[in-house]
């Protein structure tokens, strides 16, 4: 690796997944996010309040250790109609779960604002740094960012192929 920092590389890695992610949500309505597709895939709605809940309360609230925005300054807010449940275990949460899109686009640029400031705070030897990640046990803040990276565009990937099964383009690119 060059000269950047692993830091760099990762915050880098964030702003192009929030614009992924958010390019690809781009056109979704209200009775898109809530179309229940077949098989075993959950909502374009469930899968968006996941990765935003999850980014919340895995980086801001364990490897950061701050207050998820979810139970703080976006509770009640967040355009999810409840949060997701702790264990690993959604797809009956997602069956139920409402979203109000306008909410979760402002709840999701905030977690991503957070975020970004959190990664512009910590130095490469803090990835290293263990933390209790739930079912997964202590793992580096480095495992949890990547795992989060991972997590968000395979998200992503199935939002978009929910859109194109509706006729819609999925990905922004």
């Amino acid at each position: 690796m060059s000269n950047q920092s692993v830091v760099n590389v990762i915050r880098s890695q964030y702003s192009l997944m929030q614009g992924w992610f958010e390019g690809t949500l781009a056109g979704v309505n209200d009775e898109l996010a809530h179309f229940d597709p077949p098989g075993t895939v959950t909502s374009i709605g469930a899968q968006a309040a996941h990765v935003v809940t999850g980014l919340d309360f895995f980086l801001l609230g364990v490897a950061a250790g701050k207050q998820p925005l979810l139970v703080g300054s976006f509770a009640d807010k967040s355009g999810v109609s409840e949060p997701p449940p702790a264990g690993g275990e959604w797809s009956e949460w997602a069956a139920r779960v409402k979203i109000d899109l306008p909410a979760l686009e402002a709840y999701s640029k905030a977690v991503f604002s957070e975020i970004d400031g959190y990664l512009a705070s910590i130095s490469d030897e803090d990835l290293q740094q263990e933390k209790e990640f739930g079912p997964a046990g202590n793992q580096t803040i480095l495992w949890a960012l990547n795992i989060l990276i991972l997590n968000t565009f395979s998200h992503t990937g199935e939002i978009s192929a929910i859109k194109g099964m509706q006729g819609l383009k999925g990905y922004p690119q």
